[in-house]
């Protein structure tokens, strides 16, 4: 959008302000604010239910991990409140370095005596009495930085020249690898799979030659194949989806519990507080199996809830994207579908890990399991979101 400054050329980077002669910018999004708000209400509640008896036991304190959580919560909104006031535009520019800040804490998560090891992963730093996942920064500056060289290299991606799509579609295919390689050295194969099904998704909807992307595709699932074979917990992870009863004591035992709690949930659920899994049978209740104790509470009615917001958040996403790209917000429009796809995505697995149609992996539930910097980080990209929807409804922003 074009705007005169005092000297009297012309701003390119501008939107409309109050006082100016101009209207304010308008009210962010309530399908994308009301949606997250309720996922973050509906977790804080899930997961003290979930919590209390494991945080009687270690501390003594039923409420011990509800009130890190709702600290956790509010740190969150306050940096989106902040995240909110910056132009999309800023991020853009930042992209580069941005992405060498993720490689950068990914390596210095790995040193001994910065990174903090916790059940056999060193995916944290440790910062007093909190412990920053790493792995969740790392992705969000991964999708700003893939978002920028879309922008950039759109046009290479979509060309009929056969050399000069291959180049591009290479280029950060390759800087994701390396990203990749940190993440499993943590191990943390989960955000692996998420980082790269996102960044695939986001290259696919910029248009590139889908007999190359078909190639990419094929490439990627066969080493993800080789990684789990040549690893044997992640082998055994995965073979023991198929049937868990099989071991239900052993490589089995976390879905059973979560089978048992999402089947006794049935229509409407047992009564918030009233699950019986969450009691030391399954574990991880207010994290990775948070979604096994909402729907053993809430039952069916309460999962279709959780979906219904989910998908609320994604197609608002890309309804931000698509006319963000009408705009010819090029850059704008990529992040905005890279920020629904990792939602949908990392939401996805984790319901599909709780009900058995997909290997165990060490993924939270976005907005709503226990995990300050999946939380944080989390309100921090809706917040981008809800940047690039008002950036895009007060008329659009010239991105150079």
């Amino acid at each position: 959008m074009l705007s005169a400054t005092a000297d009297g050329s012309t701003n390119r980077n501008t939107l409309p302000r109050a006082g100016a002669g101009q209207s304010a910018l308008p009210f962010p999004d309530p399908w994308v604010l009301v949606p997250a708000l309720l996922l973050l209400a509906l977790g804080l509640l899930i997961m003290t239910s979930a919590s209390m008896p494991i945080a009687d036991r270690q501390t003594g304190q039923p409420f011990y991990f509800l009130l890190r959580q709702g600290a956790f919560v509010a740190v969150g909104l306050l940096a989106a409140g902040v995240m909110f006031l910056i132009p999309v535009a800023r991020w853009r520019r930042a992209g580069p370095l941005l992405l060498l800040a993720a490689i950068g804490l990914l390596v210095l998560v790995l040193i001994p005596g910065i990174g903090k090891e916790v059940n056999g992963s060193m995916r944290w730093i440790g910062a007093g009495p909190i412990n920053i996942q790493v792995s969740e920064i790392a992705k969000l500056f991964a999708l700003i930085y893939v978002a920028g060289y879309l922008k950039r290299h759109g046009e290479e991606l979509r060309t009929a020249d056969f050399r000069t799509s291959a180049l591009a579609l290479f280029r950060p295919m390759v800087v994701l690898a390396v990203l990749a390689v940190l993440l499993l050295l943590e191990p943390d194969f989960g955000s692996v799979i998420v980082l790269m099904a996102t960044a695939l998704g986001m290259v696919f909807l910029a248009g590139v030659n889908l007999w190359q992307f078909g190639a990419l595709q094929v490439g990627t699932a066969a080493v993800m194949v080789v990684l789990i074979l040549f690893s044997p917990y992640r082998l055994a992870r995965a073979l023991s989806f198929l049937d868990p009863w099989a071991n239900p004591e052993t490589t089995g035992y976390q879905l059973v519990h979560s089978l048992i709690a999402i089947g006794r949930g049935e229509l409407f659920g047992v009564g918030l507080g009233a699950s019986v899994e969450k009691l030391f049978y399954l574990p991880e209740a207010h994290t990775d199996f948070l979604f096994a104790v909402l729907a053993e509470e809430l039952g069916l009615a309460g999962i279709l809830i959780v979906i219904a917001l989910f998908t609320t958040l994604v197609w608002r996403a890309f309804a931000i994207g698509r006319r963000a790209g009408r705009l010819d917000m090029k850059f704008s429009a990529w992040l905005a579908y890279g920020i629904g796809l990792w939602f949908g995505i990392q939401a996805l697995f984790n319901m599909g890990v709780n009900m058995g149609v997909l290997p165990t992996k060490g993924l939270t539930l976005p907005l709503m399991s226990y995990g300050g910097s999946s939380v944080v980080v989390m309100c921090m990209t809706l917040a981008i979101l809800l940047r690039i929807d008002v950036e895009t409804r007060a008329g659009g922003v010239h991105e150079e």
